[in-house]
């Protein structure tokens, strides 16, 4: 329910920290004022009153939250002063949360974005944007340069434009050419269009934004359904189209999802299961380097950025990596060097609850000893046999060639 006394949300100029005269007056009956350090000392002298409490916007922001609502309890004017718009990677959208939006009257400014997109004439309409402040991963990145042609990050000390290119060049995405745009709004203000190589070891400033546009698009359009014979794989170590399809179907995979994709062989399955879970993270884990390789290359060749190749034995390798939702098991359950593998038992332990391993089994006893372990944890599981027949040239005219039978063996963690 609103509060008698709404918390005014001010934009000011990006770069320059002007003040727009408007809101110059409702500083004048603020009880409390709330900025960042920078925000606060652009103010000119004397805009906020001596009785007025000033509070920093640093460090943990729960206490600040609460000056704010027991100063709207008071029925005291509260105003917050913020760069740009406060509802664009602002702090409008945590006020909002904490205090609710029906207390919040919102006077926004121009954003770092629109003028960025306006210095190089880009339409932003369809533009995605990053945020990489605090951030340890740079997954959110990753998903976008599958999607999008045009994309606008928003860096901090650690996560640099230098740290962008790096991450664009280890997943081989240079199909992105880089401009960074330093100090928008002031007298220092520097457009720069940069190869990704060029970054190494470059200085940058503090206010930064990076844009990146994709210059051309990937050899392979990533979708589900890719035809084997696009894949680089080796001794026909590939999951098949019909039980590729049908795996990932029992998989389930959402688009917040992490996925495992165990014994990734040439990482079609991670690579397809990437186009679903488009705002998660996927691993393709494969202890031979050679096919670690091979993933990679299909990762450049399809565009499937968001797919992070793991190189390592199993299961010791899994132990850095976040909590999968989803696992898939399409090698390393069977075969002679496997046999005392505890690699089920861990991709079961490590699953999330409510999330599901699917387990392409070949052999009856990978099958059995699969099913036995679902029985003793007593989840919920099921098997398909499913075998498929493709067409092949025979004397002129086509034949139906068997492939394989694949018992598919899917379980759910309560």
């Amino acid at each position: 329910m609103p509060l008698t006394q709404p918390v005014r949300v001010i934009g000011l100029t990006p770069g320059s920290l002007h003040l727009p005269e408007h809101a110059q007056r409702f500083l004048a009956d603020a009880h409390l004022v709330v900025g960042g350090k920078r925000v606060l000392d652009a103010v000119p002298s004397g805009l906020i009153p001596d009785s007025a409490a000033v509070r920093t916007v640093s460090g943990p922001l729960p206490p600040l939250f609460d000056a704010i609502r027991k100063a709207m309890g008071k029925g005291l004017n509260v105003v917050v002063l913020a760069d740009g718009d406060p509802l664009f990677f602002g702090i409008g959208k945590r006020l909002g949360e904490e205090i609710g939006r029906e207390n919040l009257l919102v006077t926004p400014n121009v954003s770092t974005l629109q003028l960025a997109a306006a210095r190089l004439g880009l339409p932003w309409q369809e533009m995605d944007f990053v945020s990489l402040h605090g951030r340890d991963d740079f997954s959110p990145l990753y998903a976008s340069l599958v999607r999008a042609d045009l994309i606008a990050v928003f860096t901090d000390a650690t996560n640099t434009p230098a740290e962008v290119a790096r991450a664009l060049l280890e997943r081989g995405a240079d199909c992105f050419s880089m401009t960074v745009l330093e100090d928008l709004g002031t007298p220092e203000e520097r457009v720069r269009p940069l190869a990704l190589p060029e970054t190494w070891g470059m200085d940058f400033s503090d206010l930064n934004l990076v844009i990146l546009e994709r210059q051309y698009p990937p050899e392979i359009e990533l979708t589900l359904g890719i035809p084997d014979h696009y894949y680089l794989h080796q001794k026909n170590l590939i999951t098949k189209l019909p039980v590729r399809a049908a795996g990932l179907a029992h998989l389930n995979v959402e688009p917040g999802s992490t996925v495992w994709d165990l014994g990734a062989g040439c990482g079609s399955v991670s690579i397809e299961a990437s186009h679903l879970a488009r705002r998660g993270r996927v691993f393709a884990v494969e202890r031979h380097k050679t096919r670690a390789a091979m993933i990679r290359e299909n990762i450049r060749r399809t565009g499937a950025w968001l797919v992070e190749t793991i190189l390592g034995e199993m299961p010791d390798v899994l132990e850095g990596l976040p909590a999968p939702d989803r696992v898939f098991i399409g090698g390393g359950l069977g075969g002679e060097s496997n046999r005392d593998s505890a690699l089920l038992e861990v991709a079961c332990d490590r699953l999330a609850a409510r999330g599901r391993i699917v387990a392409h089994c070949i052999l009856l006893d990978t099958l059995h000893a699969a099913k036995a372990h679902f029985d003793r944890l007593g989840w919920h599981f099921g098997v398909t046999q499913l075998q498929a027949s493709a067409t092949d040239s025979l004397a002129g005219d086509l034949r139906f060639k068997a492939q394989n039978p694949v018992f598919v063996l899917w379980a759910e963690k309560p």
